[in-house]
């Protein structure tokens, strides 16, 4: 077990983690992100990014690498290791590892992302990038003209699914239930709409495909009856869970679990902030999370400042 010091401990090596890591670095602080798989985040399992500025395409696995590169280049370090929590220690913030390892730092930005539920059915994970999918800002474009299924029946599955309509021939919403649970307001919006279509009390039971998804085999809760849909792709709505319990201290959260923060990415625990998909906001893109992790370390800058002011 060792104990190691630095300025800043970033938790997760998405794009917020990877920004956060790049603008700590540059500032002269001596910054060390933490990231228990590859950096990167789920963009480095995103077979194609077309909506990130400055690139009208690029691989997810290369943009990753890319933003590793940058950051790198400035002096962040980065661990392979997984958090296992972090609290407060007086000024000091603690992040422990699974290796048992323990950091010490002045402040500690969370880029710990999240987790979009699974339908966790055959294909799914074959599929993933290749006609599965659980961003439909992301991924949309991708199916001109196509059949799109949607599977799920609340507000972010019925706003995602009449995204959809803007480029697919039609999209189909699969619910498990006899009706949605989203907003009526929305619901009203959604029955308008001549190009959703509605498959109720039905599970998908497999994805499949070749080298691309074509369909989907489908049961009806009620009867039994099973069914094939011919799709050309899947996008999956039917939750999204952030990694946010990691904090010894309690943090604000709203009612989806997601990080509250100020304008400066600071939690409600002084010291500690959070950035990109695991912070309460609107979207989650690859844009914002850069961001969010430029806005929290510049600010965890100015808060390590105004700590070394109090101490002179």
């Amino acid at each position: 077990m060792a104990e190691k010091e630095y300025d800043i401990v970033i938790v997760g090596g998405g794009p917020g983690g990877l920004t956060a890591g790049l603008y700590g670095s540059r500032a002269n602080m001596k910054t060390v992100l933490i990231e228990k798989y590859m950096p990167g985040g789920q963009i480095a399992n995103t077979e194609e990014v077309e909506d990130y500025p400055g690139f009208e395409h690029i691989s997810g696995s290369e943009l990753a690498m890319k933003m590793t590169e940058h950051a790198k280049k400035f002096g962040l370090e980065i661990v392979s290791d997984e958090v296992t929590e972090v609290y407060c220690d007086g000024d000091d913030r603690i992040v422990t590892t699974a290796s048992g390892d323990i950091y010490r730092a002045k402040a500690v930005i969370l880029s710990t992302g999240g987790s979009p539920n699974k339908l966790n059915v055959p294909g799914e994970q074959e599929f993933t990038g290749k006609g599965v999918s659980y961003c439909a800002i992301c991924d949309g474009n991708f199916f001109k003209d196509q059949v799109i299924a949607m599977a799920g029946g609340g507000d972010a599955a019925v706003e995602e699914a009449m995204y959809l309509t803007k480029f697919g021939s039609k999209v189909i919403i699969i619910h498990r239930r006899d009706q949605l649970r989203a907003q009526k307001v929305i619901q009203d919006r959604a029955f308008r709409n001549p190009k959703l279509e509605f498959i109720w009390d039905t599970i998908i039971e497999t994805v499949n495909g070749d080298d691309k998804v074509k369909s989907l085999g489908l049961k009806n809760v009620k009867t039994g009856e099973k069914s094939i849909l011919d799709v050309g792709a899947i996008f999956v709505f039917i939750g999204f869970v952030p990694n946010s319990n990691i904090v010894r201290e309690t943090l604000d959260k709203d009612a989806g679990g997601y990080i509250l923060t100020n304008s400066h990415m600071q939690t409600s625990v002084k010291g500690i902030y959070a950035c990109g998909d695991v912070r309460a906001q609107l979207v989650r893109q690859i844009t914002n999370a850069v961001g969010d992790g430029t806005t929290a370390a510049m600010a965890s800058e100015k808060y390590i400042e105004s700590l070394h002011d109090k101490s002179s």
